[in-house]
C-alpha cells in the first residue's frame, strides 16, 4: 500500500465498533504483521471474501439504522461496505489467520465515494477484500485513491495513507 505517513483521527464508526465489540479490537501480542501467503491461505481469503460477500445485503446504515454510521457484524444479513469487511476480518481471525495482517480501511472511489475494505498484508505485496467484487486485488489495481488504514503494530490506530 502507499506509505504510511502520520497518525489520524479514528473513524467514528470504528470507535463505537470497539466499544460493542473489544475482542475484535485487541491485537495478538506478539503477533504477525504479515501473513505468508501460500495456497491454503489464498483459497481461505478467497473463500470467505466470496461467502461473505453473498450473504450480506447491501443497505446503508441511514436506512437500516436511522443513522449516518453504525460499524458492526450483521447478525440480520444486511450492512454496508465496513460490515462487510468488518465480517471478513472477524471470519479470518477466526481461521487462524494474523490479526495484525488484517487491516481496514478507507479509500475514495471514483464512483462511489469513501469505501471501506479489508486488507491483507501478505508477504507477496497487500491485497484487497472487497463487497463489490469477489475477486481479490492488489491495491494498486483497484483503482481507488486511498485515504488511511489500520496501523498494524496497533488496530486502535490508523495511519493516513
Amino acid at each position: 500500500m502507499p506509505i504510511e505517513r502520520r497518525a489520524v483521527a479514528l473513524p467514528f464508526g470504528f470507535v463505537g465498533f470497539c466499544v460493542r465489540f473489544p475482542e475484535q479490537c485487541r491485537a495478538t501480542p506478539n503477533g504477525a504483521e504479515t501473513l505468508r501467503l501460500n495456497d491454503q491461505s489464498w483459497r481461505l481469503l478467497y473463500t470467505v471474501n466470496k461467502m461473505v460477500n453473498h450473504e450480506i445485503w447491501q443497505e446503508s446504515d441511514e436506512k437500516h439504522y436511522s443513522r449516518a454510521e453504525y460499524w458492526t457484524i450483521p447478525t440480520d444479513g444486511f450492512g454496508d461496505c465496513e460490515d462487510y469487511a468488518l465480517t471478513k476480518r472477524k471470519d479470518l481471525i477466526a481461521a487462524g489467520l494474523p490479526f495484525q495482517a488484517l487491516r481496514l480501511a478507507i479509500a475514495d472511489t471514483q464512483n462511489l465515494g469513501l469505501h471501506a475494505v479489508l486488507t491483507v498484508v501478505t508477504d507477496k505485496g497487500d491485497f484487497v477484500l472487497d463487497n463489490l467484487t469477489d475477486d481479490i486485488r492488489m491495491w494498486q489495481v483497484t483503482g481507488y485513491t486511498w485515504l488511511e488504514r489500520q496501523d498494524g503494530a496497533n488496530p486502535l490506530k490508523w495511519v493516513s495513507l
